[in-house]
């Protein structure tokens, strides 16, 4: 509705708000570009970005366009990003126009933004809770369950903090940033988990990102969503699934080889030329899936950008963010991704050095812990987000999510993995053994043929959801065979040699 020459804007509106970077407002008083500017400590460059958004989005609301948002700034944006945003809230910037020093009132505006301005706020003293119980040695379970919950909000975070960083980069490297970071919080806990020479633990974890990702929380966002919209069919992009798909049969199919050639030379059916040569074919092939990783990316933020461009989000009038904006200065916003990089690295090597107490002191196997709990507790945040867009009928930015997080994981966090354990002497390899490969094998195939006609509803939800109950079953029960026994402890924690040290 257009606003009448002289009228101010209503309170707290959004005039551009579906453009890139919106004019923020102090109490109902629209704040021009100068003080936006001034709010975050943006640079000439960073100014320059604001004031062009700012003049795109008056020139799309002139033409009755303005819904259009500037390519450059929804070009960096995925839908990982679009799904953690829906976690995130609406700044009250009403007390902070009481603080008369300028200096001290931008400060408290940066803490706010970055620690209070998400819904998984509450959760950030289990950060604190776990620095203490670790110090003070109040139980290395308690260590272990406030390091995953502090996890959460920490990845939350991180996916703000780097679409933050993206906005004054080009749209290449800002969806480079995004698919680094998308899984940061996997790729650091498969390093001191690698640190410590717990192998089992690197692939039971990683496995279970992607049976998470494939059959959880695929299966909740399908069926809450179709239940949400009982009597129709949600719809979605199938093209954005063939590619996701392709990938993951390949990463299958290389889990798959190192499997097949041990079986088949233990049978006496075939010969190698050395010792190793599954250690071996297993790096061949990570090389393999990476370079296939890398076409992919160039395939997602070059040639065929379109097909992965996310829906844009109606604000419904709650106190969520629907698009995100710039609300840091570039320094600041590095300065806090390090440090919440820095906070994960140490919650992160909290849960692999007391993932082994948790397991005798619930008598759970760690590969149970690793495969069902850790990516449920610590991927929560992301799968919340994809729930809701599967609420809103947004089902490409829900497949975004967790296909895009199985496919990033499978074909870049596992590969990597291996490569980096060959780098620190650790023998890490792609055979994750029977059970667990026909298990990825068998979630890959039920999610390729459930997606494979481009609409949905709540029973083919429900059936995924099945499957993940299933093998969830199928891992905890596995865990008795070898009740109490040392030697089983021990192959569950696939302790093997110590790696170099710095």
């Amino acid at each position: 509705m257009p606003v009448a020459a002289g009228a101010a804007p209503a309170p707290h509106t959004r005039t551009n708000a579906a453009l890139g970077p919106p004019l923020s407002y102090w109490g109902g008083a629209a704040v021009g570009a100068e003080e936006q500017r001034w709010r975050i400590g943006m640079d000439s460059a960073a100014a320059a970005l604001l004031d062009s958004s700012a003049s795109a989005s008056s020139s799309a609301a002139a033409n009755g366009n303005a819904k259009e948002m500037p390519a450059r700034l929804l070009a960096h944006r995925t839908a990982h990003n679009m799904s953690s945003s829906s976690l995130r809230k609406k700044s009250d910037l009403a007390l902070l126009r009481k603080v008369p020093c300028a200096t001290l009132r931008r400060l408290l505006d940066n803490f706010q933004e970055v620690l209070l301005a998400t819904k998984l706020a509450l959760l950030f003293p289990a950060v604190l809770l776990a620095l203490a119980a670790r110090i003070f040695q109040f139980g290395q379970e308690w260590v272990f369950v406030l390091s995953l919950i502090g996890l959460v909000p920490l990845a939350e975070r991180l996916s703000f903090l780097t679409e933050q960083v993206a906005f004054y980069t080009g749209p290449t490297v800002g969806g480079l940033l995004n698919a680094t970071f998308g899984n940061v919080t996997e790729v650091i806990i498969a390093i001191f988990a690698l640190y410590e020479g717990k192998v089992v633990v690197v692939k039971c974890s990683l496995l279970g990102s992607v049976l998470s990702n494939l059959l959880l929380v695929l299966g909740t966002s399908l069926f809450l969503g179709g239940l949400a919209n009982l009597g129709t069919e949600q719809l979605y992009d199938r093209m954005q699934v063939d590619v996701s798909t392709g990938l993951l049969i390949l990463g299958v199919l290389c889990h798959s080889l190192p499997l097949m050639l041990r079986y088949a030379v233990s049978s006496g059916e075939h010969a190698v030329s050395s010792w190793d040569s599954e250690l071996e074919l297993s790096r061949a092939c990570s090389i393999v899936m990476l370079l296939a990783y890398v076409a992919y990316l160039f395939f997602q933020l070059k040639t065929h950008r379109q097909l992965f461009e996310p829906q844009e989000v109606e604000d419904d009038g709650d106190d969520s963010v629907s698009q995100d904006e710039v609300v840091l200065g570039f320094s600041s916003a590095m300065i806090w991704l390090g440090v919440m990089t820095l906070m994960t690295a140490v919650l992160s090597e909290f849960v692999v050095s007391t993932i082994e107490a948790a397991s005798k002191s619930w008598e759970l196997s760690v590969s149970f812990i690793s495969i069902i709990l850790i990516p449920i507790v610590g991927n929560a945040a992301e799968h919340a987000g994809a729930v809701i867009f599967a609420f809103k009928n947004k089902l490409d930015i829900t497949l975004g999510v967790s296909l895009g997080s199985a496919t990033q994981i499978s074909m870049f966090v596992v590969p990597l993995s291996v490569l980096v354990a060959w780098i620190m002497g650790v023998p890490m390899d792609l055979d994750f053994n029977l059970l667990e490969t026909g298990s990825l094998f068998l979630a890959v195939l039920v999610t390729a043929f459930t997606l494979q006609d481009g609409s949905s509803h709540y029973l083919k939800g429900l059936l995924l959801l099945f499957c993940y109950i299933v093998i969830a079953v199928c891992f905890f029960v596995l865990r008795q065979r070898g009740n109490g026994s040392n030697n089983d402890v021990h192959h569950q924690l696939g302790v093997a040699s110590k790696p170099w040290r710095i």
